[in-house]
C-alpha cells in the first residue's frame, strides 16, 4: 500500500457550477433618487452573479433584475449637463452627441441606466445573455408581478447611493 501524497491533502479544487445548477432569483429595485453609476455597478454585479459564492466566470449565474422608476435616477455634481454621450450614424461625419439631462427628459429615459449597465458587463455572447436578464421601466409599474420579485433596497446599502439630502427627505 502506498503512502498518501501530503501535497494532495493541501490542494483544493475550485467548484465550477454548470448552467443547469444555477438558481436564479428575481429582484426589484426602485431607482428613484439613486446615483446612476453606483446603481449600475450593483445591477451589473447581480446580473453577472458575482455576489454568489458559486460564481463561475463563464456561466450566466446571475439573477433577473427589474428596475422601476429608471427615469428618476440622478447624477452627482454637474454630470447631468457636462457629461457627453457619443454615437455614430455610420455615415461620414455622422458623430452625434447628447447629455444625460436631454436623454432623461426625452422619450426613453431608461436608456441612461441600460447603457451604464451594458458598459459594465463583459462584451460578447455571455454579456448579451446577462443583459437579457435586465428589465428596466421608466415608470413605477412592471408586468413581472407573477415572478414575485424580492425587493433590493439599494438606497439603504450606502448613504452615498442616493442624492437626496436630509432637507429633501423631511
Amino acid at each position: 500500500m502506498s503512502k498518501p501524497n501530503p501535497t494532495r491533502a493541501l490542494t483544493r479544487i475550485t467548484a465550477s457550477i454548470k448552467p443547469v445548477e444555477v438558481e436564479k432569483k428575481w429582484l426589484i429595485i426602485d431607482a428613484e433618487g439613486l446615483v446612476v453609476g453606483r446603481l449600475a455597478s450593483i445591477i451589473a454585479n447581480r446580473l453577472r452573479g458575482k455576489h454568489k459564492p458559486s460564481y463561475t466566470p463563464h456561466v450566466d449565474c446571475g439573477d433577473n433584475v427589474i428596475v422601476i422608476n429608471a427615469g428618476k435616477v440622478r447624477f452627482t455634481g454637474n454630470k447631468a449637463q457636462d457629461k457627453r454621450y457619443y454615437r455614430h450614424t455610420g455615415h461620414p461625419g455622422g458623430i452625434k452627441e447628447t447629455s444625460p439631462a436631454k436623454v432623461l427628459e426625452g422619450r426613453f429615459p431608461e436608456r441612461v441606466l441600460i447603457k451604464a449597465v451594458e458598459r459594465m458587463v463583459p462584451r460578447g455572447p455571455l454579456g448579451r445573455q446577462q443583459m437579457r436578464n435586465l428589465r428596466v421601466f421608466g415608470g413605477a409599474t412592471h408586468p413581472h408581478e407573477a415572478q414575485s420579485p424580492e425587493v433590493l433596497d439599494v438606497a439603504a446599502m450606502n448613504r452615498k447611493n442616493t442624492t437626496l439630502t436630509a432637507k429633501a427627505a423631511e
